[in-house]
């Protein structure tokens, strides 16, 4: 008994390990994406906080003689800020120590502001300032310039505590600003390339699964002659690099009447290859004893295509249409040559992102809403078919 029972702590304690393990790096990959989110809800100024934090946050107020103060802790107490005044450290020429603290507009220059009088200090000549000292004006040149803050605690603002601002810790506390992604929509009109590449994506994606479907099909089951040679021909064609025929496909674009306009983004794309080779391979897998049945019944091609083929190829066609809205939403080359820079109306995320680096570049939260409007669809539809990738691609529905 005490053997089984050490056994079994032993592997609640592997497996608690494993866990942990599996969720440290589980973290360590969802970082970006977090940092990536909590930006986009930060204002500019939290951005720039050193040392960086992922959430959102805000500086504190408290509302004194009915206007809101930030909050500051000095000396280990929580007091609002009611300014910022510049302190002036001044001391007599023939005696430097004897340095005196008084506000920089409590003084005036010496002589006048348009006769100033001098002194030479350490071999130097300085400029002299009228200083009150004990009810008095004393001459005296400057040493040192700095500024202080003015705080006060809420409930007694009528006495203040001068402290150097820098050595003031704010009083924060987490606070998202979602106005960031208004704003970002309004600047660079990202609502308006949204929808475009919204439109261009669904019907990519579309268009490829129709035709892929369709040539995955006719080269599966349909005999007919060279079927192996353009099968062989038509794969071939994924080994030729993209940047091979964009003068070619751009030209083509120019003989139809589609540069600068959302065809182009579509068309050329809704053949594809690969989407052809997945098919058929999947197609091939399904046994020829439904499709015999089915002729028996007195099915068309048609019908066996769509009733029996096309609801057992789900995991398949899951797979080809995630990587097709991948691909068609993140495109960036293409739309780049075809699309007019001006022309805005006809504008992808991918490039109102590129001018909104640029416009947006002092304002990295609006730059990470942006990013963040762009990465949240392909998130959601990967997530809503990632279940289709541990299906079996070889489920044919025969016991």
């Amino acid at each position: 008994m005490a053997i089984v029972t050490g056994t079994r702590r032993t592997g609640i304690l592997s497996r608690i390990g494993l866990y942990l393990v599996l969720g440290g790096f589980a973290l360590l990959l969802l970082f970006p994406f977090l940092y990536l989110v909590g930006g986009s809800l930060k204002a500019r100024e939290d951005v720039f906080s050193y040392p960086p934090q992922v959430l959102p946050r805000e500086p504190r107020t408290a509302d004194v003689g009915g206007e809101p103060r930030p909050l500051f802790t000095v000396d280990g107490r929580e007091l609002a800020l009611l300014g910022e005044e510049e302190i002036g450290r001044f001391a007599p020429p023939d005696d430097l120590d004897a340095i005196v603290e008084v506000p920089t507009g409590d003084v005036e220059p010496t002589g006048g502001y348009t006769d100033q009088q001098t002194a030479v200090v350490d071999g130097e000549e300085q400029d002299l300032f009228d200083v009150p000292v004990d009810g008095g004006v004393v001459p005296m040149v400057e040493r040192e310039v700095f500024e202080v803050g003015r705080f006060a605690a809420p409930d007694d603002p009528e006495t203040e505590v001068l402290a150097p601002v820098e050595q003031a810790v704010a009083v924060e506390r987490i606070g998202a600003r979602p106005g960031n992604y208004r704003e970002v929509l309004e600047l660079q009109t990202l609502d308006r390339s949204l929808t475009n590449t919204l439109l261009v994506t669904t019907l990519v994606v579309a268009g490829t699964v129709f035709t892929s479907v369709l040539g995955g099909y006719a080269f599966a089951r349909i005999r007919f002659p060279g079927r192996t040679a353009a099968f062989l021909v038509y794969i071939g064609s994924n080994m030729v690099p993209f940047v091979i025929i964009l003068v070619p496909l751009y030209q083509l674009m120019v003989a139809v009447g589609w540069v600068d306009s959302l065809a182009a983004l579509v068309f050329p794309f809704v053949f594809n290859a690969y989407g052809t080779f997945l098919m058929r391979q999947f197609f091939v897998s399904i046994p020829k004893e439904l499709e015999e049945a089915a002729f028996v019944d007195g099915a068309s091609r048609w019908t066996i295509l769509w009733r029996i083929f096309v609801p057992l190829s789900r995991p398949a066609i899951a797979t080809l249409a995630t990587f097709m809205f991948l691909y068609a939403w993140n495109s960036f080359v293409w739309p780049f040559i075809v699309i007019n820079a001006g022309n805005t109306e006809n504008h992808v995320l991918t490039l109102s992102l590129q001018v909104l680096g640029g416009r947006a570049a002092d304002s990295p939260n609006l730059v990470f809403a942006g990013v963040a409007i762009a990465v949240v669809v392909p998130v959601v539809v990967f997530v809503l078919l990632q279940r289709y990738f541990v299906e079996n691609v070889a489920t044919s529905g025969i016991k």
